[in-house]
């Protein structure tokens, strides 16, 4: 076997390694999540005037496991960052390296504003709409199972899309993508955007512009910070090659 099969073999192991311990982490942190799944129930639940139902024992561990998920997601994005910033770190250079790293804690807090912004704002627009076609007209019963679902369906998505401008910018400052790329897939963007809005939130027109305006806006600011970035970057080549 030659060495660049054995580099290779390396590579791929490395890769296993790093995406085990990513998964356990994962796992622990639904571990602590469901401790603590209770209270935050408790507190997702604090605005309704009625308690949900469960059609059975199962449907309670099923709604925790829900919620105890969520949390796990949110604390092993640092986790799974670290471990790709780890493996790319060898092809990197010092600065890229240091560069690079700091793009970690943003990406967990950027996933929290998304979750917030769903909750907060989207989650209560859409149901309070969803609740007025039915008044007088159904008796409404809320199921955890159901409820949770729909919670996590306009929330979750979110969480994960407001990943894109960072994502966006670091791909650019590894020479990836730059913003000539993202302008002339616009169209093709725009559209794999709307496709996601629309499968990602409840049937109904409303749900899907509320979806529709904020990622389209998230992928304008993706174009204008790899703008920025990718004018450092040959401002700093121009500076190189005159030196």
């Amino acid at each position: 076997m030659d060495g660049k099969n054995l580099q290779l073999i390396g590579h791929l192991e490395e890769l296993r390694n790093r995406i085990i311990l990513t998964l356990l982490s994962f796992i622990g942190f639904v571990v602590i999540g469901f401790i603590f799944v209770k209270p935050i129930y408790s507190w997702l639940i604090k605005d309704l005037n009625t308690k949900l139902a469960v059609l059975g024992p199962s449907e309670i561990l099923w709604v925790y496991l829900m919620i105890a998920a969520v949390i796990a997601m949110a604390l092993t994005i640092p986790v799974a960052a670290f471990q790709v910033w780890r493996f790319v770190s060898p092809a990197l250079s010092r600065r890229e390296r240091q560069i690079t790293l700091r793009f970690i804690p943003p990406l967990f807090f950027l996933f929290l504003a998304g979750i917030a912004f769903g909750y907060l704002l989207l989650f209560p627009i859409v149901l309070g709409f969803l609740l007025s076609l039915s008044e007088g007209q159904f008796e409404m019963m809320f199921t955890a199972d159901k409820y949770f679902r729909f919670m996590l369906s306009l929330t979750v998505p979110f969480g994960l899309l407001f990943e894109m401008p960072l994502v966006v910018l670091f791909l650019t400052r590894l020479g990836i993508l730059n913003p000539i790329r993202l302008k002339k897939a616009r169209k093709v963007s725009y559209f794999i955007l709307i496709v996601v809005s629309v499968l990602i939130t409840p049937p109904d027109f409303l749900s899907d512009v509320l979806v529709i305006v904020p990622l389209l806006l998230l992928y304008e600011i993706s174009i204008t910070l790899s703008s920025v970035v990718y004018k450092k970057q040959l401002k700093l080549s121009a500076e190189h090659s005159a030196a």
